[in-house]
């Protein structure tokens, strides 16, 4: 694989790239919704279905046609990993999806180091788009997107629960819910981390945090969170660890420190 140089990366070119293959894997997913086959279960409560395969497949096609010398890594068949290139979910909210609840996502990032630099994030089912650019804001179908400025009483958070083999941390999530649901007016879990973090950049949720992600789960979402003007770290505060860790706080500046503050 060619090293690529991060500062010769076209960001509206490969924006396109990254638009054309989440609609090519949105299709996909959209055309099997409600008819889902060929279910297996990778550990308890992740499960992958032909239409992950396939919708991974078909964007894989469109970035490696589009840009052939950046490597890819998918969820669900792996791939190459390097200091540039893609991350694939594409099919984020697999649960949702095989029970016909339509908060799915199609979700692609490109990561410089721990930095993504393009992001889209597809719901299908919604018929909306998500994108951003480094330095470039955040879009849904061409409208910039802001994050919220309600006050903390009056925010509503979104969040997940551990599951597959952590469920060992449920003991200390209670905690978190307890407090969170006591400073802010309500909390959310919609079951699809990209579209949490798409919601959160588009001033819908007033912020967002979960732990144990995978990287294609959170590096679509977090761009499109940054653009928006807010503030993505990790659980400690690091802006840079997240994206390894899986540990992730995403929300406006002014709701930020008081979600590290539950946590």
């Amino acid at each position: 694989m060619t090293t690529v140089d991060p500062d010769s990366l076209d960001l509206p070119r490969l924006l396109e790239v990254a638009l054309h293959a989440a609609r090519a894997g949105g299709a996909i997913v959209l055309d099997a919704f409600g008819a889902a086959r060929d279910i297996r279960s990778k550990g308890p409560g992740d499960w992958v279905s032909a239409t992950d395969t396939a919708s991974e497949r078909a964007v894989r096609a469109c970035l490696i046609e589009g840009a052939p010398d950046l490597p890819v890594f998918g969820e669900e068949e792996g791939g190459d990993r390097a200091e540039v290139g893609w991350l694939v979910d594409p099919l984020d909210g697999t649960a949702n999806f095989l029970h016909r609840y339509p908060v799915v996502g199609v979700s692609i990032g490109l990561v410089v180091g721990s930095e993504p630099v393009v992001g889209v994030v597809h719901a299908p089912m919604l018929g909306d788009t998500y994108w951003a650019t480094r330095g470039g804001g955040a879009f849904r179908d061409g409208e910039r997107l802001a994050v919220s400025d309600r006050p903390v009483e009056a925010a509503i958070c979104a969040t997940g629960f551990p599951f597959r083999a952590k469920r060992e941390r449920l003991p200390e999530y209670f905690p978190v819910f307890e407090r969170a649901l006591t400073t802010f007016e309500d909390l959310r879990r919609a079951g699809a981390a990209s579209l949490d973090l798409a919601w959160t950049a588009a001033g819908v949720y007033d912020g967002y945090f979960e732990q144990g992600l995978g990287p294609w789960d959170v590096a679509a979402g977090a761009l499109l969170v940054r653009e928006a003007g807010g503030v993505v770290t990790d659980w400690q505060g690091d802006p840079d660890a997240w994206l390894r860790s899986g540990d992730i706080v995403a929300a406006p500046p002014t709701i930020h420190p008081t979600i590290r503050a539950l946590i």
